[in-house]
C-alpha cells in the first residue's frame, strides 16, 4: 500500500480511483495531479515506481489542502457561522438542510425517522 498524505491507497485500484481516497481530492482533481506529475491514470498503484509516487506526494502538499487541515477549516467554517449567528449556522446547529431545501415532506435523513401521530387519520376524515 502506497502512503500519501497519511492515508493508505488501495494498490489493487488504478492511480485515479486510488487517490479519491484521500479527503479532499475527487476524480477531476485526481486526474490533474496525475496529469502534473506525468503518471498514467489507468495504472495500478502497485505498478507505480517510488519516483512517481513522489512526485504525486510533492504536488499534494505544495498545491492542495487536503485531509487534516480540510477537514479543521471545514469546522471552522461551520463554527464561525454558528457564532455569528447566521441563518446557515443555525441550520448546521439544529441538524436540518442548509442549503434551502424543503423539509415540510422528504428530508428523512436530517429529520430522523418519522413519528406517528395519534389520531391524525381520524382527523383528516372529518376534513
Amino acid at each position: 500500500m502506497a502512503r500519501i498524505v497519511g492515508v493508505d491507497i488501495p494498490d489493487n485500484k488504478r492511480v485515479g480511483v486510488s487517490l479519491g481516497y484521500i479527503y479532499g481530492i475527487g476524480d477531476a482533481r485526481s486526474l490533474k495531479i496525475l496529469e502534473r506529475a506525468r503518471v498514467d491514470p489507468s495504472v495500478k498503484v502497485k505498478d507505480l515506481q517510488e519516483a512517481e509516487i513522489s512526485r504525486i506526494r510533492e504536488i499534494i502538499d505544495k498545491e492542495y489542502r487536503v485531509e487534516g487541515d480540510l477537514r479543521r477549516e471545514v469546522t471552522g467554517n461551520i463554527k464561525r457561522l454558528q457564532e455569528i449567528n447566521a441563518y446557515r449556522g443555525v441550520r448546521h446547529r439544529r441538524g436540518l438542510p442548509v442549503r434551502g431545501q424543503r423539509t415540510r415532506t422528504n428530508a428523512r435523513t436530517k429529520r430522523g425517522n418519522r413519528r406517528t401521530v395519534a389520531g391524525k387519520r381520524r382527523a383528516m376524515a372529518k376534513k
